[in-house]
């Protein structure tokens, strides 16, 4: 594995986020969209005129998804918002099928067919209890169950594996899909991250793994919560590269812009030591850089998969 020590990292001019995470790159608007969980944020920044908006919403967004026919999909506590940037206007599309006193949605992804994955977060940790879905006509069809935190939703090149992640069991996995991007097995253990041990430093623990993204060259790039780092995963499973970052909280990797050679990370700040704060100024921050290799093509949700919108 190769170790990389990045001091290449930029952060936007933007006010840094509680728990910024989500991060999409919008392919026809060719603008930056991510979320922040608690602070009930949805952000958008134009490259292009170096412009930054938000909108204050009243759940939080877990994740969002561009929609093909125009405006955004938002999972958010209280259930699936179709969201209209233009005007900030929100609509309730399905409510959540869990009770969102205890669990909200969390990571998520458009496939290459169209279709949204979605995974929660059970927020009391135990029993595992968090459910990954994947959004039909006919609602949201569940997955995989037995899990805590859902995330870390990518698929490979050909769209015959979806990779995902329980971020509290230092876990990653993957299915076998068919031609329609379906499900045909059981969720296989792809790679795994040690846990920290009682009496490890957070500075010798490696993280565990968040959001994800896919680059061109079919790998899976993971962010490593309280790991301080970004990994790049073989489709083998090998981890071929680790880069530091300069905050211990990253959250999700995702690439944009025009030649989709921009790798953005969304980052926390929240219930952090304030000893660590003063350390690392950009926690919170969205930041970037240039890499080699670009990401994938970014799907967008297509209305055909989706239920009715009441």
């Amino acid at each position: 594995m190769k170790k990389m020590v990045d001091d290449n990292w930029q952060a936007l001019p933007v006010a840094p986020s509680l728990l910024g995470e989500s991060p999409v790159w919008h392919p026809h608007e060719q603008v930056l969209y991510w979320s922040d969980i608690p602070g009930m944020q949805l952000h958008r920044w134009d490259p292009n005129c170096q412009k930054h908006h938000s909108w204050a919403m009243d759940s939080e967004t877990g994740c969002l998804a561009p929609l093909a026919s125009g405006g955004l999909l938002l999972a958010q506590r209280h259930g699936l918002v179709k969201f209209d940037p233009d005007n900030g206007s929100s609509r309730l599309w399905l409510a959540p099928p869990y009770d969102p006193a205890k669990e909200r949605f969390n990571d998520g992804k458009v496939d290459p067919h169209g279709r949204l994955w979605v995974g929660t977060i059970y927020e009391p940790r135990q029993p595992a209890l968090a459910t990954l879905m994947r959004l039909e006509r006919s609602g949201l069809q569940p997955i995989a169950r037995d899990c805590t935190v859902s995330n870390g939703l990518a698929w490979s090149l050909d769209g015959r594996t979806a990779y995902w992640s329980d971020t509290f069991a230092h876990c990653i996995y993957a299915f076998d899909l068919d031609e329609q991007g379906l499900p045909i097995s059981e969720r296989r253990l792809w790679h795994a991250f040690a846990e920290r041990a009682a009496d490890t430093p957070i500075e010798n623990y490696g993280g565990r793994p968040d959001g994800a993204a896919m680059d061109a060259e079919g790998c899976y790039w993971s962010a490593l919560f309280e790991g301080q780092r970004l990994v790049r995963i073989a489709p083998s499973g090998e981890l071929l590269q680790s880069i530091s970052l300069p905050v211990r909280c990253p959250t999700m990797p995702c690439f944009g812009g025009p030649d989709g050679r921009i790798l953005f990370v969304t980052t926390a700040r929240q219930n952090r030591p304030e000893v660590e704060l003063a350390q690392q100024p950009l926690a919170g921050c969205v930041l970037y850089r240039r890499v080699e290799v670009p990401g994938a093509p970014v799907p967008m949700a297509d209305e055909a998969f989706l239920p009715p919108c009441p």
